[in-house]
């Protein structure tokens, strides 16, 4: 039994470590087992752990359920990722609140050049159901890998209309992997599995409890470029989700629906309020998202010194640009791997200089 997955799947465990203290603590001891043979005032010197935390971290002694899980992650075949592993979903790692432990099975990648979730009403009008599928389609042909969470309504006719497609469609979880929920989605999601995967951050023998569901939409937020609202009401998880995707910097849009339709009152808040884009196709996505198809040009690239008065960063920024002139400011971080404040440090000089220009949507334009 791998001991570092013993002590990973721990820290996960733990009372009053969360994941964003996990990730505090992996920062100062650089891995799950250097944290658990740390002494108690090391600990303790973290910030925002303190003694109570270092204390719960000391005491922990509840190995057996642990080696019984990875007993099960090997006998079924499932990816655990920590947020470590070159694996794990790297646009997730940009959202502060993003799980330190992901348990995943299937086959596609999750981290695909462009990927975007579809969430809406668990009862979708006819209206609704043919927008979803149309909508799918198009996307499909574009190259785009569909997440959605497996629920009735608008995310089953997303996972079902993409496996039609035969593009990648990423199922995201609110229980273990031993289990599907609901059970009358088993056969999809066992279809998923060889054109797509099953995604959670929770053991197995966890149950699908009302609180899991809020919790599970952040990854689905999290590790996508956009989130796509199909019909909703003005509560519920799919209004949870394009909140959670606002506030991680990611596109939202909406289809909107007719006034006074309490199955899109969802959708036409929050596009009346700016925190969506009104969306009529996928032709109005791949504009937003900067993902239209540019017809071949002849290689450009940035040599060293063609520019001798940008810095290293923004050189790299701007080779990226030469690549392809329309850049959406995800690509850059993922890109680059540079941090967010570089990014954003660089961006601006280059606007500065005339060199790029900003366009709506966290867009960017080579000048």
């Amino acid at each position: 039994m791998p001991q570092e997955l013993m002590y990973q799947i721990a820290l996960t465990r733990i009372p009053l470590i969360g994941d964003v203290i996990i990730k505090k603590l992996l920062e100062h001891f650089g891995s799950a087992g250097n944290i658990f043979k740390a002494k108690k005032y090391e600990l303790e010197k973290i910030e925002t752990v303190g003694t109570i935390r270092a204390a719960a971290l000391c005491n922990f002694h509840d190995f057996a359920p642990i080696t019984e899980e990875i007993d099960f992650l090997e006998k079924f075949r499932i990816q655990p990722l920590f947020c470590t592993d070159p694996g794990y979903p790297q646009r997730l790692l940009h959202c502060y609140d993003s799980p330190a432990m992901l348990y995943y099975k299937g086959n596609a990648t999750l981290n695909p050049s462009r990927i975007v979730n579809i969430v809406g009403t668990r009862h979708p009008s006819a209206y609704g159901r043919a927008v979803c599928e149309t909508l799918v389609k198009e996307l499909a042909a574009a190259g785009i890998t569909i997440v959605s969470g497996l629920a009735y309504g608008i995310d089953i006719i997303a996972h079902k209309t993409a496996l039609k497609e035969q593009t990648p469609t990423i199922g995201v979880l609110a229980h273990g992997l031993d289990r599907i929920y609901p059970p009358a989605h088993k056969q999809v999601a066992v279809e998923m599995l060889e054109q797509g995967g099953l995604l959670t951050d929770f053991m197995s023998r966890t149950l699908p409890d009302k609180q899991n569901f809020p919790k599970r939409n952040r990854i689905v937020a999290g590790i996508c470029d956009a989130t796509i609202v199909i019909e909703s009401g003005l509560r519920g998880g799919s209004l949870i989700t394009a909140d959670l995707a606002n506030g991680y910097n990611r596109d939202v849009m909406c289809i909107p629906g007719r006034l006074h339709d309490p199955q899109s009152a969802g959708c036409n808040h929050l596009i009346k309020n700016n925190k969506a884009a009104l969306l009529t196709g996928a032709a109005d996505v791949l504009e937003l998202m900067g993902w239209q198809e540019t017809p071949p040009a002849a290689p450009d690239v940035v040599q060293p010194g063609l520019f001798p008065e940008l810095t290293p960063d923004e050189q790299l920024i701007m080779s990226l640009f030469r690549e392809k002139s329309r850049r959406h400011l995800e690509e850059l971080y993922l890109q680059t791997h540079l941090s967010g404040s570089q990014v954003a440090s660089a961006v601006f000089n280059l606007e500065m200089q005339s060199m790029l220009r900003s366009l709506p949507g966290q867009l960017y334009e080579l000048i």
